[in-house]
């Protein structure tokens, strides 16, 4: 006769709510208008939601033959007017929007420099895919590359489709 053993029986209980992460300090690097307009929109997502502010970035990258604080009225010009637009989607999304220009010779390399020193708990970043010649090539550029293995703190890439 064959004595069949029953094991109780454990239901998987439900999961937790994930909880939602909350970013206190967003910076987002800021380079062509149409790309920055979707970092800029999907940090100030992150932002609105927790009431956090962002820091937006824009790097003037000098070259090495000039001194760091050398005139560059065309950069300087470009960048106040990407960061007056960062500003203005901060508004619509009722986010308050702190600018910066950095200057420095390679832009991912102030932008770590930056998040670490501002205790920065993400990087949004809007880069757009390189197409791959092999399975090894990078899929973004260096700046972003960069970022990626030197950031002290969470990186968020929105890809774009490249041009």
């Amino acid at each position: 006769m064959a004595v069949r053993a029953e094991l109780p029986v454990q239901l998987a209980s439900r999961a937790p709510e994930a909880e939602q992460v909350a970013y206190h300090s967003i910076v987002v690097p800021l380079a062509e208008r149409e790309r920055s307009e979707q970092g800029m929109g999907i940090a100030c997502r992150l932002a609105a939601d927790r009431g956090t502010s962002v820091t937006a970035l824009s790097v003037i990258e000098v070259p090495v033959e000039l001194p760091l604080d050398a005139h560059m009225l065309e950069e300087e010009g470009q960048a106040r007017r990407v960061l007056t637009e960062a500003a203005a989607i901060g508004d619509l999304f009722g986010v308050a929007v702190s600018p910066r220009i950095l200057r420095g010779r390679a832009a991912g390399q102030v932008i770590v420099a930056y998040a670490i020193d501002s205790g920065a708990e993400i990087i949004v970043l809007s880069a757009p895919r390189k197409r791959r010649a092999s399975t090894g090539a990078a899929i973004f550029g260096a700046t972003v590359d960069f970022v990626l293995k030197h950031a002290p703190c969470r990186v968020m890439v929105a890809a774009t489709s490249a041009s």
